[in-house]
């Protein structure tokens, strides 16, 4: 077996940050779990490109573009203090924050939850693996990304849906 276990990673990780933040429940659970599963199966902490590394980073692949746009353009704005103050309540004093995402999980979650936040349309069913991959894929990976709404990836929010 690698990586980590999907139902401890639920459990422990994924639902007590997004409870934290206030954006948790049983369909943002589903969804961050899946989309950790289906960005870096749980394994990688740095991605993995032909020839060596690529910019995202942690379990969510969270590139540092888009880590600095959401503290630059969404937690700046003074609407949001109580959702800024939560998520720093997740990051520690140091690295700086971007260089967190390999291994503060439970700050990376948020990050990641925050990307999905910002997004149009509510959360899919938490019941609906399709849906949930359909969402990751549109909101999360995007037409570039490498991932697709297909029958594998369903399976791994299928999987995180039963963890």
């Amino acid at each position: 077996m690698t990586g980590l276990c999907i139902a401890q990673f639920r459990h422990e990780i994924v639902a007590p940050a997004l409870a934290h933040i206030g954006l948790g429940g049983d369909a943002a659970v589903s969804l961050l779990t899946g989309t950790a599963l289906a960005e870096s199966g749980l394994t990688y902490v740095v991605q993995v490109v032909s020839g060596g590394t690529g910019p995202a980073r942690g379990l969510w692949q969270m590139e540092p573009f888009t880590h600095d746009d959401i503290w630059a353009t969404f937690l700046s704005d003074a609407r949001m203090a109580s959702l800024r103050g939560a998520v720093l309540d997740l990051a520690s004093q140091w690295p700086a924050r971007v260089s967190q995402l390999p291994g503060n999980l439970p700050y990376a979650c948020a990050m990641a939850r925050l990307k999905y936040y910002r997004a149009p349309g509510p959360l899919p069913a938490a019941d609906d693996a399709a849906a949930q991959c359909r969402y990751w894929k549109s909101n999360y990976n995007t037409a570039l990304g490498a991932g697709a709404a297909d029958g594998p990836h369903i399976a791994l929010f299928q999987r995180a849906i039963e963890a």
